[in-house]
């Protein structure tokens, strides 16, 4: 059914056709012309498609057995973290009185949601080691984006804006748009050989003009920030702070807190760590957590307890102002709150615990067939260059003679055709032909033992028949597709 050529459900169109009935309406019928401007009224009829339910219940069915999901197949996308989202945060989610509230309600009867956001946000602090959060920002970069507004904000009330932010070379590429963003010039500082910041190349960098650095800890290539607490005294000492990306806390929470290593500023990912739902462009979350230096700048509205009551405070005279229309995405609170509440804080270590198992396990079955990144232990996912590549080759060669070797494309294009989402690839930048494995908590040994067999197969063929990894995938309802073109060129009309 796969590999069915699906026509788009205007293609499948046929006119009088219809999926509906409508009872008569009771309300006297009038012409459009007669309660609507003639300005707003369409000129000519909207080409909508005309199907049956059958039609639209098998069109949309088919589609979704093209769709890869977490909840079909292992996901292993590194930096990502595709993790399940557990059924019993979609039943609180649907609680009449979580979904069908309404921001423009009087705070007297949202009491309950806001107690959630609220406690919410304790949990996030708690769990983090800072002080203070909103939950407005709809995703991490967003999150980024309100944090260095706050820093921002803070250096201003201290005379001096400042205006340069220091960001690793192995950081996420939203750190430096953010910064870039938010007016600051972006000065890059390298890691060293085993993948770390190192504190002797951040020294010279530091000068007046330095708002912050931007730090992910568990680092974007897998690595734990060892110097973390050396960077943020040097930061600390020339009046600058330390802001960390929380993408990768599955592999801290319960166990580190980013707070009690310096860490002035941080955003949360709430898909990757609490599991929300993750991809389609949303909803998303990327609650900020601060230290008290950094609180008077919290967005507005924030969300204040008196006794036994609950209110929306606006009257910050130092806010930032709001960055979310309402209060952020709710929906995503409750399934997050959900998450932590059925777990308690034994449960939240607990996911950490496996979460960096199962890399480190995968690590540990791969490391001899692929080629490792860094020789430094991983934590939630584990890193291969494409070194090992040197020694597969496509039956190609150049105009010179030289073998064409493959690529690390064509060991995740063959993947597609034994079931499984390829692992994040090409990311970061600074590992060449970088294979990124993120197995999460969520999966079992057997799982693991399966992809990493399926690795070791993949190779077998590359040495037999490298066209079955250079014509991949074979078994989807279109072949591999110039992935740079559709970039470059996107196609977002018919």
């Amino acid at each position: 059914m796969k590999t069915f050529n699906e026509q788009t459900i205007f293609e499948i169109s046929s006119s009088g056709r219809k999926g509906y009935s409508l009872p008569k309406t009771e309300v006297p019928q009038v012409n459009p012309d007669e309660v609507i401007p003639k300005a707003f009224l369409r000129k000519t009829k909207a080409k909508l498609p005309e199907v049956s339910e059958f039609d639209v219940v098998r069109h949309f069915t088919r589609l979704s057995q093209w769709n890869f999901s977490i909840d079909t197949a292992f996901y292993p996308l590194g930096s990502c973290t595709m993790k399940y989202n557990p059924r019993i945060n979609e039943e609180v989610a649907r609680f009449p009185g979580f979904a069908l509230s309404h921001p423009y309600q009087d705070e007297k009867t949202m009491q309950g949601s806001l107690q959630l956001m609220h406690e919410l946000q304790n949990y996030l602090c708690e769990i983090s080691g800072m002080d203070f959060c909103t939950l407005q920002p709809a995703a991490g970069a967003h999150g980024e984006f309100t944090g260095l507004l706050m820093i921002r904000s803070y250096h201003e009330s201290r005379g001096n804006p400042r205006t340069k932010v220091i960001i690793p070379d192995s950081a996420h590429g939203t750190n430096p748009a953010s910064a870039a963003i938010c007016g600051y010039q972006v000065v890059t500082v390298k890691t060293g050989k085993d993948g770390i910041v190192v504190p002797e190349e951040l020294a010279p960098l530091l000068d007046n003009e330095v708002a912050c650095l931007m730090l992910t800890n568990p680092s974007t290539i897998g690595l734990f920030e060892k110097n973390i607490q050396k960077i943020a005294d040097l930061l600390h000492s020339k009046g600058a702070l330390l802001y960390c990306d929380g993408a990768n806390m599955n592999a801290l929470m319960g166990v580190a807190r980013p707070g009690d290593m310096g860490v002035d500023c941080m955003h949360y990912n709430l898909h990757k760590t609490f599991t929300t739902p993750h991809g389609g462009g949303g909803p998303g979350a990327g609650p900020v957590v601060v230290k008290k230096i950094l609180e008077p700048f919290l967005p507005v509205p924030v969300i204040v307890k008196e006794g036994d009551t609950y209110r929306l405070e606006t009257n910050c005279p130092q806010s930032i102002g709001r960055v979310r229309a309402f209060f952020g995405n709710f929906g995503m609170f409750v399934r997050a709150y959900t998450y932590i509440r059925e777990l308690g804080p034994d449960g939240i270590r607990k996911t950490c615990e496996m979460a960096v198992l199962n890399a480190n396990y995968l690590r540990a079955l791969l490391k001899d067939h692929l080629t490792l990144a860094y020789e430094a232990d991983s934590l939630h996912e584990a890193i291969f260059t494409d070194k090992f590549l040197k020694d597969y080759s496509t039956g190609k060669v150049t105009k010179d003679g030289r073998p064409i070797p493959l690529k690390t494309l064509d060991i995740a294009k063959r993947l597609i055709d034994y079931g499984f989402h390829p692992p994040t690839v090409y990311f970061p930048l600074i590992v060449s032909g970088s294979l990124m494995i993120e197995p999460t908590e969520t999966e079992n040994k057997q799982t693991l033992d399966a992809f990493a067999e399926t690795v070791k197969k993949i190779l077998a063929e590359a040495k037999t028949t490298p066209t079955l990894l250079t014509e991949a995938p074979h078994t989807t309802p279109v072949r591999r597709l110039d992935e740079v073109k559709a970039v470059r060129e996107p196609k977002l009309r018919a």
